[in-house]
């Protein structure tokens, strides 16, 4: 396993478990993410799930925008299927669940990893692309400068 990613379930990683809704927007079910982050119940993940809801909402925003609740329909041994509870999480929302998971777990400790690798990443780009366009700037500063001045000397000031 990578020092930078998650663990894998199966040879599935956080990024194979995306999926899109009809409008591009990416998406994590919440049971598919369950078994990636260490938890065998469903219960003991709900508890994480609402910890980060209430921490979703404490930090000015919408729970029910990055916890979409949807239902699952999973086949039965006798061959039937049943509804199950599941939410349709965003990328804030994975990223809250592994902040309130249970730090004991391997698997939370390294998502909480993950996230914070990739929290910085997106930093450093941001400021990539600040200092390039600062760049980009000051040469087309340079440019009208040096065109100013030739002018003015042409003009004899």
């Amino acid at each position: 396993m990578a020092k930078r990613e998650l663990p894998t379930i199966g040879g599935k990683s956080f990024e194979d478990l995306k999926q899109a809704n009809n409008h591009g927007a990416e998406h994590w079910s919440a049971r598919d993410l369950q078994p990636l982050l260490g938890y065998g119940q469903w219960r003991r993940f709900e508890d994480a799930i609402e910890r980060a809801k209430t921490s979703c909402e404490q930090s000015g925003n919408d729970p029910a925008y990055h916890f979409a609740g949807a239902g699952k329909m999973v086949e039965l041994g006798s061959g039937s299927q049943r509804k199950i509870e599941d939410y349709q999480l965003s990328r804030f929302a994975c990223y809250l669940i592994a902040q309130n998971g249970d730090p004991r777990k391997p698997e939370i400790a390294q998502a909480q990893k993950y996230f914070a690798i990739q929290t910085r990443r997106q930093e450093l780009s941001e400021q990539l692309a600040l200092d390039m366009e600062r760049l980009e700037l000051r040469r087309q500063t340079s440019e009208e400068f040096k065109a100013l001045s030739g002018a003015a000397q042409r003009a004899g000031v």
